[in-house]
């Protein structure tokens, strides 16, 4: 019995590695057993947001700075997804990891960004969510788990997005 325990085991690690190969290369799935760890920050010109109270809607969270090059060139792709989508459900939150938040309303306001901007100046939620790339972006199921996690930025990504997202508002 204790040998096939051990072999189903096996085989479940491997299916779970064979299904991963089969994703873009900027997509990988987060165990979706686990919520998406809650916060709460400022944003810019309005009230704090706290991610717990965007349940029952598919958020993404972009994790952005300034002086990040591919993060300017994704803004447009992501206002054009947040005005697409936001009556069927979806909420895009950009969280702003700079320590200056008149650095990032300069460039917000520059990028015509249309969504919420929230401020970690002191990065916390960078470091709780483990960011090792900007941008990097998150798509959170209705009920708050993690589904999609993208680590940079390059043409094109805003296709995947999009096809998340339109998966995730269907469910």
């Amino acid at each position: 019995m204790a040998h096939f325990n051990r072999l189903a085991r096996l085989l479940g690690m491997l299916a779970l590695a064979l299904g991963a190969t089969s994703l873009p290369a900027a997509a990988a799935p987060v165990s979706a057993a686990r919520g998406a760890p809650d916060f709460t920050l400022p944003s810019l010109g309005g009230p704090n947001l706290r991610l717990q109270e965007q349940r029952g809607r598919v958020v993404l969270v972009n994790f952005w700075a300034t002086w990040c090059g591919p993060c300017r060139v994704e803004m447009p792709h992501l206002n054009r997804l947040y005005d697409k989508y936001r009556d069927a459900g979806f909420v895009l939150l950009a969280v702003n990891i700079d320590e200056d938040p008149k650095t990032a309303a300069n460039l917000a306001a520059k990028l015509g960004i249309r969504f919420p901007v929230l401020l970690d100046t002191d990065k916390k939620v960078s470091r709780l969510y483990d960011l090792n790339a900007m941008p990097s972006t998150l798509l959170i199921d209705r009920d708050g788990r993690v589904r999609y996690t993208h680590r940079g930025y390059r043409d094109g990504y805003e296709q995947t997005y999009e096809q998340q997202i339109r998966e995730l508002l269907r469910e």
